[in-house]
């Protein structure tokens, strides 16, 4: 054999290299942010920013509507407080008018006053009105109320000018003796009076509510002031009389002439409207509201002013009310309540005692005094 036989070699398959596992990809490192240690924090994706400025709109959106909240909160304030101070000034001005015709009305009342005299204390009363109306032109409505704030004057004015017309119609009665002349001219000043109330009421009162009503204004309600509390005073047929009184007083030199006096006409108890009677015991059922109403007539010729009317329960502790007639003219008959009683004592017999003061020139006082036994009881 030859020996390069032993030389040849069998390959059946061709050289190829050596096959290898395939190997991972090496890692990245990540290296720490600066000014950091560690991992650090991811960075937000970048579909979280639309949300996040929507929210921080949201946020400002929302501090600006408090913000103008604030400020129409400040506003509404703002507006309460002016129709506020307003109203509380036009209350002082109020009731000082009031007390100026509650003054006339005392003065045209008083026992034995004459003409005179009388005319000069309701000048005075003129004066002091007009100082009602200087303070009046001086307030600062807010402007939606300057209309009814110049009806305010026009009230208080018509109560300078009747005021003032009695007084110089007092005046003029003592040059004169044509009583129903200066009876009618006193009438029509009185009248001014009367109608000083109404355009309080109608013109200031009630249109200033209303436009505080419609400004959205709560809470401050216009005050009333009443100059006339008791229009029986001013009628012609009472100023006639009163007229006569002081005509009288002023050209007798003070001397009451004419025939005067009061008489009780009638004690009654309420509820129920039950006479009292003066000669046989009466059951009274003393209930939360009793009351007793005395009824007193004017028996004489004259008008007569400021009668004092006293009821008293004689127990122990004595209840004991006293009330006033301001004026009552001749023929007229008036009642007087007294309410508020307080404790009375049931079961026993008590007295109750009714004694009308007598008036100027007044000589039978006999009938000025009732007495009353009573049995209270609770019914």
């Amino acid at each position: 054999m030859d020996p390069r036989d032993d030389d040849i070699q069998f390959d059946f398959f061709d050289d190829e290299p050596a096959t290898t596992e395939a190997q991972p990809p090496p890692s990245r490192v990540r290296l720490p942010r600066r000014g950091g240690r560690g991992t650090g924090t991811r960075r937000p994706s970048r579909n979280l920013t639309p949300i996040l400025r929507l929210a921080v709109v949201i946020v400002v959106l929302l501090v600006l509507f408090v913000i103008f909240g604030l400020l129409i909160q400040s506003c509404g304030t703002s507006k309460h407080d002016s129709y506020a101070s307003y109203v509380n000034d036009v209350a002082k001005i109020a009731h000082s008018s009031q007390e100026d015709g509650a003054a006339v009305a005392n003065a045209l009342t008083t026992p034995g006053a004459k003409a005179s005299s009388l005319a000069g204390t309701l000048r005075g009363i003129a004066d002091q009105e007009r100082q009602n109306v200087a303070q009046a032109k001086r307030l600062d409505p807010p402007g939606p109320l300057r209309p009814e704030n110049q009806q305010l004057v026009e009230a208080l004015q018509l109560r300078i000018s009747g005021v003032s017309g009695i007084a110089r119609t007092l005046d003029e009665l003592t040059k004169t003796t044509k009583t129903a002349d200066a009876a009618s001219v006193l009438s029509a000043q009185a009248d001014r009076l009367v109608a000083s109330d109404v355009v309080w009421s109608d013109l200031f009162k009630v249109p200033a509510a209303d436009e505080m009503s419609r400004q959205g204004v709560t809470g401050v309600e216009p005050p009333d002031s009443t100059f006339v509390q008791n229009r029986g005073l001013f009628n012609e047929a009472s100023l006639t009389s009163t007229l006569q009184r002081l005509q009288g007083a002023s050209t007798s030199g003070g001397k009451v002439t004419g025939l005067h006096g009061t008489n009780i006409v009638s004690t009654k108890w309420n509820p129920g409207g039950h006479t009292l009677s003066t000669t046989q015991e009466n059951f009274v059922t003393a209930t939360p509201d009793l009351s007793f109403a005395v009824t007193i007539k004017n028996s004489g010729d004259s008008q007569e002013v400021g009668i004092k009317v006293t009821l008293t329960v004689q127990q122990n502790p004595a209840i004991v009310k006293t009330k006033s007639i301001a004026v009552i003219n001749q023929g007229q008959e008036k009642t007087v309540t007294f309410s508020d009683l307080g404790a009375v004592k049931f079961a026993r017999k008590e007295q109750v005692l009714v004694d009308v003061k007598p008036v100027q020139g007044e000589v039978n006082t006999s009938n000025n005094k009732a007495t009353y036994q009573v049995i209270f009881s609770l019914g």
